[in-house]
């Protein structure tokens, strides 16, 4: 693999998805995960110890909880991001143990402060509409580099899409890069967050955009 990308969702917006089991989703953006590009080296005999990370448990209940499933004593969705994606992450040094690598999820959550920046820009859940390439922008020339934004398109009778996940790429030696795809790449995995009907795909620049401070 090549690049990591570093997803962060909206938990409204996941709960808008899937609202089985989501109640009071958190109010700012967490960790969905920590994805090389392409699964491959991926050691599936490593199973996840959730007494690794007992250090860094409430941080992970903080910051990368499981929106859909409430409960706290859950580590279900750690398990399948570790063994999906952080075995294939352990090729490299800095995230060859599942403490390393949920360690420095956390490292670069708070490096790239999404919430801060967001807020800063004045971009902040609403009930009116904002423009997609408004939006770009302004992560662009935070970051000075191009994430990549996923939304959920509009349902039937809507005229808005919705912000449902924003991912930052990384480099091997964790410098942030552009997402976008070159040419000549092998198509990166694709990580569809495919919650009952409804999944995200990447937004379309020409619709308005909800950010939604509530589920609806």
């Amino acid at each position: 693999w090549k690049k990591l990308y570093f997803a962060h969702h909206w938990p409204v917006t996941v709960c808008k998805m899937n609202a089985n089991d989501c109640h009071d989703p958190p109010e700012y953006w967490t960790i969905h995960g920590l994805w090389p590009d392409r699964a491959e080296d991926c050691n599936r005999t490593w199973h996840f110890n959730v007494t690794e990370i007992k250090d860094l448990m409430s941080d992970m209940r903080h910051y990368w909880p499981d929106v859909l499933h409430s409960s706290l004593n859950r580590t279900q969705f750690w398990k399948h991001e570790w063994e999906k994606h952080g075995t294939c992450a352990a090729t490299l040094e800095v995230l060859n143990s599942q403490k390393k690598y949920f360690g420095k999820a956390l490292e670069l959550y708070q490096h790239v402060d999404l919430n801060g920046c967001l807020l800063k820009t004045g971009i902040k859940p609403s009930s009116s509409y904002y423009k997609m390439t408004a939006i770009k922008e302004a992560l662009t020339r935070f970051y000075g580099v191009t994430p990549k934004i996923q939304c959920l398109p509009p349902e039937e009778g809507e005229k808005a899409q919705t912000i449902g996940q924003i991912e930052f790429c990384f480099t091997k030696e964790l410098q942030l890069v552009n997402c976008t795809v070159l040419e000549g790449e092998s198509n990166p995995m694709q990580a569809h967050l495919k919650l009952g009907t409804s999944e995200l795909s990447v937004c379309n620049d020409t619709l308005p955009t909800y950010y939604p401070s509530e589920v609806q």
